[in-house]
């Protein structure tokens, strides 16, 4: 094991026995056994309010966020990458901002979800973190993957309660 693995566990060890009273709604006997049991059992609605109460992108700057980003996107599974790209394209033309127009605001090698690579997604999510943070808060409880593969402590202590309520109270 890396020593950024282990740190990066510590880092969680600490934050599941920290504090957890932000999360009123959190059922304190359900314990998860790792993310993907987290990511399947969790509701989407039980998602977006952790997402919506502890993690607010103003918490994270830019310059951390992005390369995690593109880390996560580079690492998800290619259904899943389509997912992301599809779910960004889906909230934000529910905006007014057409696929089209982000193809060429963003230099985007396609406006197809299908065949977007991973610097696309890259791309796309940066956009909406910076401009619609509840967009992005939204594509992270409809697609939980990208969480998974996030490193950076800072962007994991921001989510905390996420973190918390994944690896519940042991």
């Amino acid at each position: 094991m890396s020593s950024s693995d282990a740190y990066k566990r510590q880092v969680m060890q600490d934050l599941a026995g920290g504090n957890t009273e932000s999360l009123e709604d959190a059922n304190p006997s359900q314990n998860y056994q790792s993310f993907d049991d987290f990511a399947q059992r969790t509701t989407r609605d039980e998602r977006h309010q952790l997402f919506s109460r502890s993690f607010h992108p103003d918490q994270v700057p830019t310059s951390q966020m992005e390369p995690e980003l593109q880390k996560a996107i580079a690492q998800i599974k290619p259904n899943e990458r389509d997912d992301v790209a599809h779910e960004f394209f889906s909230h934000l033309k529910k905006r007014g901002i057409h696929d089209r127009d982000l193809e060429r605001q963003l230099g985007l090698s396609t406006h197809n979800p299908n065949h977007m690579n991973a610097d696309d997604v890259s791309k796309l999510a940066g956009f909406a973190y910076h401009n619609h943070p509840d967009v992005f808060q939204e594509v992270l409880a409809d697609q939980p993957a990208l969480l998974k593969f996030i490193s950076n402590p800072v962007i994991g202590a921001a989510l905390g309660a996420i973190a918390s309520k994944w690896f519940g109270h042991r």
